[in-house]
């Protein structure tokens, strides 16, 4: 079955950095583009970066174009999502998303603090 494992949250302080990692089994991923969502306290999901199979990079979200940046590796079926100069406005749950099949399929999420 299909499964993603995020890791890598945690608390930093505002202008530091964080690697989210997002592991993907139970289908062939180097064919599917990945997407990274985040949720705010209080807001909807976002749609924050896509990679396609290829490498190909959208950012969907301007207040994190040029701090954030999608990328992956097909040998470890793994998505990162790098974030840099953080602020308190990061903070959220992250989540890895892949579709398949016009099924969504999603991590459980990792919490993002950026807190001083």
């Amino acid at each position: 079955q299909v499964q993603l494992v995020e890791s890598g949250g945690g608390l930093v302080q505002p202008g530091g950095s964080l690697r989210l990692s997002c592991v993907a089994s139970g289908f062939t991923f180097s064919r599917y583009r990945m997407n990274w969502y985040r949720q705010a306290p209080g807001k909807e999901r976002e749609l924050v970066e896509e990679i396609t199979s290829d490498g190909a990079i959208t950012n969907y979200a301007d207040s994190v174009k040029g701090r954030f940046t999608i990328s992956r590796d097909n040998a470890k079926n793994t998505v990162y999502l790098q974030m840099n100069s953080l602020e308190a406005e990061d903070t959220a749950v992250d989540f890895c998303k892949v579709m398949i099949g016009f099924k969504d399929y999603w991590g459980q999420g990792t919490q993002v603090t950026v807190s001083s």
